[in-house]
């Protein structure tokens, strides 16, 4: 690829020409979305907890009852229907399925967990283990929308564009929102509806392990840099001319910006992605697989200043297990517990733990009843979530579901909530973090949400 002759850019259309760009400074897709300096950051307080934010996200909803809210009533009732099995719920359901698993109290804390999770039980006492997270769509997409969106719809912006809306990035050579999933697809849950379409997470494929083959196109080979940074010098003068001619263009300015952004990338992301660089003992203890490689990356991701990491244990919904549960739990929760377990640890020891709010969870839990004999249908009503690090109270156990686990009834907490307490030890108000759009004023929270103290330090 050479330099474009002055003589041809008026045979060139604008926009054609940025895009013959893309081949060596990555995707014009990668490149509009990549973060810049936020708009917002003046709603930041000046006491926030947490720096970061990492979610990792068990899609299909992972089964409470059988990893950290133990229900020895459904021992006592087993096969039984009682009126709460009514619930709405997207399949038909049987009688009260219970857990095959052992469940310990561990700790100083001595909170109960799941045989299933022997690592994380190791780390308890940095954990907030809440029982009593709540929604009300017991469907996948609607109700994960609402998980990282705080409504159904799927046009809101999501959890990570707002925070990095309202944050900025401390690295401007890295996105400012980053997803990582088997396949790298950043999917529906990593928009920015309309927010700016920089704001969007950007996703990697963490079943690799080189960085070449998780960012296409990141280095240009043609195009040595001091012939890039021409390069694009010359894509700013046109773009400052076309604003002079005829206006604002907001759009194709961010898409501008973006690749001076991606141009960046090519010495730093070939770093930051490169897990191998990690000691052989760093690499064991998070495990060898795309999950485990996802949390190593958040890690060495945060510690480079990026502002928000989703972590998507997959593809697909793994964790929607409506036949054979016992059996699927025993072989998904070992790299699972190993590598989040080694995540927490490993932010502890590099004293990133204090300063990075660590989520897990799923859009919804299951069903204390059974779905064709030996599954668990989805349960919107009462489930269980976990906070580590960034402000929240390790070695907590807050807020309880009924007996035999079909709803919240003590301490609930919806998603609302969560947000709102997430954005809190992130130094922002949920009510002062909004956006104007088509004539009204939007946030996260919507008109909902209230920060819940008692899982802060």
């Amino acid at each position: 690829m050479a330099l474009i002759p002055q003589s041809s850019l008026y045979n060139t259309s604008r926009r054609e020409f940025v895009q013959s760009l893309s081949a060596g400074l990555g995707s014009v897709a990668l490149a509009s979305m990549l973060a810049q300096p936020s708009a917002g950051a003046a709603v930041v307080a000046p006491r926030a907890k947490a720096k970061h934010n990492i979610v990792l996200f068990m899609q299909g909803g992972p089964s409470q009852m059988d990893l950290f809210d133990p229900k020895p009533a459904l021992e006592k009732y087993a096969g039984q229907r009682p009126p709460e099995a009514n619930l709405r719920t997207e399949r038909t359901t049987g009688g009260l399925l219970p857990s095959p698993f052992a469940f310990k109290k561990h700790g100083e804390s001595g909170i109960e967990v799941s045989e299933l999770l022997p690592k994380l039980a190791e780390v308890i006492d940095d954990i907030c283990v809440v029982r009593s997270m709540y929604t009300f769509n017991p469907t996948h997409n609607p109700a994960r929308s609402l998980m990282h969106s705080g409504n159904i719809s799927a046009t809101r912006p999501t959890l990570g564009s707002w925070l990095d809306y309202g944050l900025g990035s401390d690295n401007q050579n890295l996105p400012g929102f980053v997803v990582l999933s088997p396949g790298g697809g950043a999917g529906a849950n990593a928009r920015s509806g309309f927010l700016p379409a920089k704001h969007q997470g950007i996703g990697f494929d963490c079943s690799q392990t080189e960085p070449e083959k998780m960012i296409r196109y990141l280095q240009n080979k043609q195009l040595a840099a001091p012939e890039q940074r021409r390069q694009l010098d010359l894509v700013q003068e046109l773009n400052r001319e076309h604003l002079s001619s005829f206006g604002h263009d907001e759009f194709l300015e961010g898409r501008i910006q973006a690749l001076e952004t991606a141009y960046r990338m090519q010495s730093e992301a070939t770093d930051a992605f490169d897990i191998r660089k990690e000691p052989e003992s760093i690499r064991q203890e998070y495990g060898n697989t795309p999950f485990a490689n996802g949390c190593l990356l958040a890690r060495r991701l945060v510690e480079r200043g990026v502002r928000s990491v989703h972590v998507y244990y997959g593809p697909g919904q793994p964790w929607d297990d409506h036949s054979r549960i016992n059996k699927n739990l025993r072989g998904r929760c070992p790299d699972m517990d190993q590598a989040s377990a080694a995540l927490i640890r490993d932010l502890k020891r590099r004293g990133l733990l204090e300063e990075t709010a660590v989520v897990w969870g799923g859009e919804f839990g299951r069903t204390p009843v059974s779905e064709s004999s030996d599954g668990r249908d989805h349960n919107p009503y009462g489930f269980t979530m976990f906070m580590a690090g960034g402000g929240f109270k390790g070695g907590l156990c807050y807020g309880a579901t009924d007996e035999l686990g079909f709803r919240a009834i003590e301490n609930r907490v919806s998603i609302h909530d969560l947000h709102a307490t997430l954005l809190h030890v992130l130094g922002i108000d949920h009510e002062q973090l909004t956006y104007r759009y088509a004539g009204r004023d939007f946030r996260l929270t919507d008109v909902h949400g209230e920060v819940i103290h008692d899982l802060l330090v």
